[in-house]
């Protein structure tokens, strides 16, 4: 199946951030991909942004492709395999069955927990004490193909989403250099999911980041909600973030908040972004505002 330069021949889809990870550790043991499929530059303001995945690609000087959809994108060449991780969009069957040795899928949870689009969010909201990565082989359905192999990764050290994407996507990437040239000679079975015990996770958003004014204020005194408040918090900052709405001098004043933590069971912000405003101390913004 190898190509005969005796490196693998391959594509690679992603997109954001976690893609560029694994593409860096790729990288790191000479495995580069011949074109990066990416999706297309979105507008922010006045301009278009590239995908992470696309300016990392640039820089190599490795083609770069972003079809708007899959539908009728045609992919010419022969090529060992492809490989994905976080890309946004499903793969239709026609392109599944192009490569040789199929699509690998870099998905950071342990399978078949937590399928779907968002779980390294959902690992640090629900309060789970380990999640990993599995490469899984790609079919029809979401998360659902055999997995080739997987890593546990403890987080009770309550790491952020930031922080837990960077230690998740160094070990997909790292175990994509030893299941590549492996898998390209046939070495490696993949085995089937065990589907009865399969958990999902939703889209993130912007409303899910919401937390209770009484939260902030000790009104609410469920030291379980203060927990989840705390979590809300490391899970979806940066994106799309978490925020309250406080009544500051008989107004209602939106506040971001970008870092919390919890103080004999309360939860208490620690950095801040009130509205109209730069990021502060929640102390300093407490000294010029009074909460209700």
């Amino acid at each position: 199946m190898a190509s005969d330069s005796n490196k693998p021949k391959f594509l690679f889809f992603g997109t954001p951030n976690f893609a560029v990870l694994i593409l860096d550790e790729l990288e790191a043991c000479g495995l580069l991909p011949d074109k990066v499929i990416t999706s297309p530059d979105k507008p922010k303001g006045r301009h278009l942004t590239p995908p992470p995945a696309k300016v990392w690609a640039e820089k190599r000087g490795i083609p770069v492709l972003q079809p708007k959809s899959l539908k009728d994108f045609e992919i010419s060449g022969d090529y060992d395999l492809f490989v994905l991780a976080a890309y946004g969009k499903i793969i239709p069957k026609r392109i599944l069955e192009l490569p040789k040795g199929g699509i690998l899928n870099v998905h950071p949870s342990l399978l078949p927990l937590l399928r779907g689009p968002s779980p390294i969010q959902s690992a640090i909201l629900s309060g789970a004490k380990e999640t990993g990565v599995s490469i899984m082989l790609l079919d029809e359905e979401m998360d659902h193909g055999p997995v080739l192999d997987s890593e546990k990764l403890s987080i009770e050290d309550k790491p952020s989403y930031s922080e837990l994407e960077k230690k998740l996507g160094k070990i997909g990437g790292k175990k994509l250099c030893e299941i590549i040239p492996k898998w390209v000679r046939g070495e490696i079975k993949a085995e089937a999911q065990d589907h009865s015990s399969a958990t999902y996770c939703k889209k993130i958003e912007k409303q899910d980041g919401y937390i209770k004014p009484g939260i902030i204020t000790g009104i609410e005194t469920d030291r379980e909600k203060h927990a989840e408040a705390e979590r809300k918090v490391r899970a979806l900052n940066p994106d799309p973030s978490t925020y309250t709405i406080l009544n500051i001098r008989d107004k209602e004043m939106r506040i971001k908040i970008t870092e919390a933590k919890t103080e004999d069971g309360k939860f208490v912000p620690v950095k801040v972004i009130p509205e109209g405003k730069k990021e502060m101390k929640w102390e300093d913004f407490l000294k010029g505002n009074l909460v209700k």
